[in-house]
């Protein structure tokens, strides 16, 4: 059910979105040189790695790859490649891997391959035996209150020992929940955070998630 609800959406949103497409493809353009989509590998279901798209967001001559983990201010973003991730549009070409049935629109996020092989607990391997999705509880989480944390030297370990946890924590309450009512709540969730944030509204709850994540022990209690 939730597969053909998930390829029925996609369908859709891909045609009604097209000349957002178009705006997102011509300011990259415009503003750096290099190619229009940002192709990640990723963990998906069962462990099998796949290829993400994204639009690019930062500039492709930007020194050494550095971290895999954004910081917020991070130097190598370009300028229109912000508004793109503080609008989610960047995630948008995600709805491609969807039609491939790679992801889902609601599931755990995909990580990277070096962060699921050397951080993730035997819990959090749970969380792969669905397909990931555009949006999920921890992905809310992370955009309301995890990245702007991130503004030190070394992002990638900052988020592997704050806000990993976290974000693993509230995706695993999703995937042993999962039903198509709690993934409709999760999509009106995030057109909700998204639309508050661009609205310039900074001050947002907890996912409702959290609580239940903290009694079930699957959040250390240091955090």
């Amino acid at each position: 059910m939730i597969s053909l609800i998930d390829l029925g959406l996609s369908s859709v949103a891909l045609i009604c979105l097209s000349p957002l497409f178009l705006l997102a493809a011509a300011g990259i353009r415009l503003s750096s040189p290099g190619p229009i989509f940002y192709r990640a590998k990723r963990v998906g279901i069962g462990g099998k790695i796949f290829t993400m798209y994204k639009f690019r967001t930062m500039h492709v001559n930007h020194g050494a790859a550095g971290s895999c983990i954004t910081a917020q201010n991070d130097s190598r973003v370009f300028a229109f490649g912000s508004w793109l991730r503080g609008c989610k549009i960047d995630e948008l070409p995600q709805l491609l891997n969807i039609l491939r049935r790679e992801m889902s629109i609601v599931g755990p996020r995909p990580e990277d391959p070096k962060i699921v092989e050397h951080h993730y607990n035997s819990d959090q391997l749970e969380t792969l035996r669905i397909r990931p999705g555009l949006s999920s509880p921890g992905s809310i989480y992370y955009y309301t209150h995890g990245e702007k944390t991130l503004n030190g030297k070394d992002p990638e370990g900052e988020y592997v020992e704050r806000l990993l946890p976290v974000k693993m924590a509230l995706d695993l309450i999703y995937v042993r929940e999962v039903s198509v009512l709690y993934s409709l709540r999760v999509i009106l969730r995030t057109i909700w955070v998204v639309s508050a944030n661009a609205l310039g509204k900074r001050d947002l709850p907890d996912p409702l998630e959290m609580s239940k994540a903290r009694h079930l022990g699957l959040i250390p209690k240091s955090l």
